[in-house]
């Protein structure tokens, strides 16, 4: 049932931004061309011309915004998120499609007798701007619309969850999130008499296991969740042949949330499900596109920054004696130590009487020079040369030294999960600004939704958070 609900959603979704990016295009067309923004001087060309784009659109659109996942579930994404990720995909459709109309104007130039196929850069842009307003506004109405029509008892599925604890409550708060999904909590069965006609977010406790048989009688339910513990399997097994006879469908969560930290997969061995809790987005080329982007941004910021450091090799050496740069132990990807670079910002053997502790704020031992280059962060320039021999990325959780590695996953049992990726200069902790001496805990729970959620458009928003909040962070230090 859930697969069924969710491919109707995704096939709403489809032909909707379909429908809706064709008539952008059109309209787009007659903005440009009867309302004359801008005046045209070349005279207004046949909108057949115009329709033989639409079929390439039909196909493109589609396929990026596949590849953006904007046709899967969302996980907590806020409505500014969606409409990045429609800007972004959008964008970049829009930007295929403008080659291939540059393609097929070269190719009609060399064909005698064939006049060229043209078109108008002006309509490209507003189409881009219509199509990015009218998806979104489209799947914004499409959730409301959703919505009320469950709030008036439509399309609803009535949802019986066993398990009062904190399985069963992380699946109340999904059902609320997705609310498009229609579904009806209707009740919690739970054997522990501390929790009986206790209540969640309104949801009751309304009997023990052993009452279900009773209570389908009385309600008509159509999805049974099992969010029980992995001791409870016998009566696990005895509801399960209930439901079956009764026809309600059976979601059964495994009772291993304390483990899961980021996204679990499921996979198969010849046949066999297999539940990996340890699965992570980032995998086979799209490894390769962020080494691609790593390389790229690192190269091209070396070349923007390179002139700059001797300039600051002179203040550092001006300010204090001691070397330029700074080589320090981190540790990265799969927990393998490298030598991170830095300008120095600190006095020679400033760990030489307290042995390695957290920087901190207005912290004695930086220099005049120093605090100037951590306040911008100028300090972690050279790491662009990290990146650059593959230890490091641009985004990703931050390297922490050994010492302090040693200590945290012994504290923290998540803690070693943030090596699953390589290390970066920024990441999404540090944009929100937990970085510094602030709260681990909160630096990994970013890190591990980073993690989770990576994809390139989420890079590059963490890149662009990172210059913004280079002129207003209050926490590098």
């Amino acid at each position: 049932m859930l697969r069924h609900q969710r491919r109707m959603w995704i096939s709403i979704l489809l032909i909707g931004d379909l429908i809706v990016t064709n008539l952008a295009f059109i309209l787009a067309y007659y903005v440009r061309f009867t309302l004359k923004i801008i005046p045209v001087t070349k005279g207004i060309p046949d909108i057949f011309q115009y329709f033989k784009l639409l079929p390439f659109i039909s196909l493109i659109w589609p396929i990026t915004f596949y590849f953006r996942k904007l046709y899967q579930p969302p996980r907590e994404k806020s409505r500014i998120d969606d409409l990045f990720s429609i800007f972004v995909a959008a964008t970049l459709a829009t930007v295929i499609t403008w080659g291939l109309t540059l393609y097929y104007r070269t190719y009609y130039q060399f064909q005698p007798g064939v006049a060229p196929l043209e078109y108008s850069r002006l309509v490209i842009a507003i189409f881009l701007a219509l199509d990015i307003i009218m998806v979104y506004g489209f799947r914004m109405l499409m959730r409301l619309l959703l919505e009320q029509a469950h709030r008036r008892g439509l399309y609803i599925k009535k949802v019986l969850i066993t398990g009062a604890g904190d399985l069963g409550r992380l699946i109340v708060d999904r059902i609320i999130y997705h609310s498009e999904l229609g579904f009806k909590v209707i009740g919690f069965l739970d054997d522990d008499p501390a929790r009986l006609h206790s209540d969640y977010k309104g949801i009751r406790v309304v009997g023990k296991l052993s009452d279900f048989p009773r209570l389908i009688k009385h309600q008509r339910v159509d999805q049974l969740f099992i969010a029980l513990p992995l001791r409870a399997h016998k009566k696990m097994l005895e509801m399960i042949k209930v439901a079956h006879r009764e026809g309600i469908d059976v979601r059964l969560i495994p009772d291993l949330l304390e483990y899961i930290a980021i996204k679990a997969g499921v996979e198969e061995l010849d046949g066999i499900p297999i539940i990996n809790l340890t699965a992570i987005p980032l995998e086979g080329w799209k490894v390769l596109a962020k080494r691609v982007l790593d390389m790229t941004v690192a190269t091209i910021g070396l070349l923007i920054s390179l002139p700059f450091f001797p300039f600051i090799a002179l203040a550092i050496k001006l300010s204090s004696p001691g070397p330029v740069f700074y080589r320090q132990e981190r540790m990265g990807l799969d927990g393998n130590p490298f030598l991170i670079y830095k300008f120095r910002s600190m006095v020679v053997d400033a760990e030489q009487q307290t042995g390695p502790v957290w920087a901190k704020q207005d912290d004695p031992r930086r220099t005049m020079v120093g605090k100037f280059l951590r306040r911008f962060s100028l300090d972690e320039l050279p790491q662009l040369f990290n990146i650059l021999k593959g230890e490091m990325s641009l985004v990703g959780p931050r390297p922490e030294r050994p010492q302090f590695v040693g200590d945290f996953k012994e504290k923290i049992p998540q803690y070693m999960l943030r090596h699953k990726v390589k290390s970066g200069m920024t990441g999404w902790a540090q944009v929100n600004g937990w970085r510094g001496d602030t709260s681990l805990k909160k630096r990994i729970e970013y890190d591990l939704y980073y993690i989770e959620n990576w994809s390139l458009a989420f890079d590059l928003k963490i890149l662009w958070l990172t210059l913004w909040n280079s002129l207003i962070q209050k926490n590098a230090y």
